[in-house]
């Protein structure tokens, strides 16, 4: 599958673990990398924020947020800050044997010009992404440009769209940190109906608080 390498069940039969793991990264065994599918999150995987289509484990240094719609009271986005930057995550529904994010592509290169901006494809860790930028007008009014790269990883009937902002999104190295966090992600399909390239619902946690 194209949202992670794929590697034998250490809980199956012949399944290797402890030390038999080691040996088998030393020999060159793939080692499972996400984001990952809900129903094949690795064993001892820990706890995460439930959000229904979407499960979040902690990352050190990073706050999680939502963007709620304050007429509908519906989760938008959601964020993940921090110092340097934030990594915006939202999970769509897909064909079973699609490539939804070829299709979407386009779209957005053509939504950025709409809106005076420029998206442009190049290679990266996950496949295609857009590297885009986008003028923006500050608080104070002055014009600025903000950059950001647009990720899009097919999994089995879901797309993950993960969209780096700020230093994440024009410096590789700080980049290459916030991938890593993407690569933690699971994603909740769910088994209900749900037409390819509609957003899959988001909850809003118990525990969640608002900030002012």
């Amino acid at each position: 599958m194209k949202f992670r390498r794929k590697s034998a069940d250490p809980t199956s039969a012949g399944g290797s673990t402890g030390a038999d793991a080691h040996a088998d990264e030393a020999a060159g065994a793939e080692v499972p990398t996400g984001p990952y599918d809900s129903s094949e999150l690795p064993p001892g995987d820990g706890e995460r924020v439930d959000l229904g289509s979407l499960l979040i484990a902690a990352a050190p240094g990073r706050e999680l947020r939502l963007q709620v719609d304050e007429r509908t009271g519906e989760v938008q986005a959601v964020l993940l800050t921090g110092s340097d930057g934030a990594l915006e995550l939202r999970a769509f529904a897909a064909p079973r044997n699609g490539d939804l994010w070829s299709e979407l592509r386009p779209r957005i290169v053509a939504e950025m010009a709409q809106r005076g901006g420029t998206a442009t494809e190049r290679p990266g860790r996950f496949g295609t992404e857009l590297l885009c930028d986008l003028p923006v007008t500050l608080a104070d009014g002055q014009a600025a440009t903000q950059p950001s790269r647009i990720i899009g990883i097919d999994g089995p009937r879901w797309l993950l769209r993960a969209t780096l902002l700020g230093r994440p999104a024009v410096d590789p190295e700080a980049g290459r940190e916030w991938e890593d966090v993407i690569t933690t992600v699971a994603v909740h399909r769910g088994t209900g109906a749900v037409p390819p390239g509609d957003p899959l619902p988001v909850t809003m946690p118990e525990s969640a608080r608002r900030l002012g």
